[in-house]
């Protein structure tokens, strides 16, 4: 896996952020979801590596990334936080603009980022998700019903926290394998290595803090955007599953053009974990996208 690059980390906005850096040419920050980490883009990164300086991240909390402690607001793990984060290290490694490609959690640290940090993004593309607001606004039965953990992991600690510590790897099995594909799109290293680092000690707060920032903190910086009329004004790529829970319980392009004024998007033939189940076509998506 990631042939051609090296793994390093740098000291950020009060974190050591973990990464991974290969090729040449123009910044791209990859940025993973829950519960993995920058290894999702294995399949796609070294061809990748071959039009862009490939920047693949793990998220605070996550990976080899620092766990920091939580507090009651929240903010430590709030995406605003988190999107400093990346925008320092970006900079750290020389680049004051850039693209991005990011899935789940990963998608929603880049949606905060791209509006903080307006002259940083050119170009972004976001895997699987809706507005974090429209989603909570929205929840139904069918949404609730799939998406368990989304209100499991925001429930007061310790509790979340003990059980997932209890047996990450059942937890692991459960997310990841309860989505369409199984666990058939993973392969042994890859999830070898998301079990590795879910092991870590605080990653199961670092996790239940992430949902916990995503229910509260993360709100009222998305509600302060819309009253003030913040859209954004980039070019924006939003693709999702076919057969996943965020084409079937929303519409995500609907969603997205009512905070995005340059948007197109569509489905891809698979569930969730598009870079791991469908890395061909997704590749074709990036390259005459990002390009």
């Amino acid at each position: 896996m990631f042939a051609g690059f090296r793994k390093d980390q740098r000291h950020v906005n009060g974190v050591d952020i973990a990464y991974r850096l290969g090729g040449s040419g123009p910044g791209l920050l990859l940025l993973h979801g829950h519960p993995q980490t920058h290894v999702i883009w294995h399949k796609i990164a070294e061809q990748l590596a071959e039009h862009f300086t490939v920047v693949a991240a793990d998220l605070r909390g996550y990976g080899d990334s620092s766990r920091p402690a939580a507090d009651e607001l929240h903010v430590n793990y709030s995406k605003r936080e988190m999107a400093r984060d990346n925008v320092e290290l970006m900079q750290s490694l020389g680049f004051e603009q850039f693209s991005i490609l990011a899935h789940d959690r990963g998608a929603r640290v880049a949606h905060r980022l791209a509006l903080d940090h307006r002259a940083a993004v050119q170009r972004m593309m976001l895997l699987d998700i809706a507005p974090t607001l429209s989603m909570y606004a929205q929840t139904n039965e069918a949404f609730a019903r799939a998406y368990w953990h989304w209100f499991f992991l925001i429930r007061p600690a310790p509790l979340p926290e003990t059980l997932l510590e209890a047996d990450p790897e059942s937890y692991l099995r459960s997310v990841m394998g309860s989505r369409s594909a199984g666990l058939k799109p993973f392969t042994d290293a890859a999830f070898g290595e998301y079990l590795r680092c879910l092991r870590q000690p605080g990653s199961a707060r670092g996790i239940c803090e992430d949902y916990r920032a995503s229910a509260s903190i993360d709100l009222e910086h998305d509600r302060a955007d819309i009253a003030a009329g913040h859209h954004l004004n980039l070019p924006l790529r939003v693709l999702w599953g076919a057969e996943g829970t965020v084409g079937r319980c929303f519409d995500p392009l609907k969603e997205w053009q009512q905070v995005a004024s340059n948007v197109s998007g569509q489905a891809l033939p698979a569930g969730h974990y598009l870079a791991e189940e469908v890395p061909e076509p997704l590749l074709a998506e990036a390259l005459a996208f990002l390009r």
